[in-house]
């Protein structure tokens, strides 16, 4: 009976054990795939946020300049 509690015991102790390590990977997974999906965004609108901030920057000298 002891060892049989024993048992039960040592086998719920690694169960927790691995299911720390199996959310530890989940995670990184979720991580992971957030990561390339926002660099698949910032590659494809790339260009055209950077065309936004030098029309902005060129009409923000331009008013400068003209004060």
């Amino acid at each position: 009976m002891r060892h049989a509690y024993l048992y039960a015991v040592k086998t719920l102790i690694r169960r927790m054990k691995d299911k720390k390590g199996q959310t530890l990977v989940e995670y990184a997974l979720i991580l992971a795939f957030i990561s390339v999906i926002a660099i698949a965004v910032l590659l494809t609108t790339g260009n055209k946020i950077k065309s936004v901030f030098t029309t902005i920057n060129s009409q923000l000298s331009a008013a400068q300049s003209s004060h």
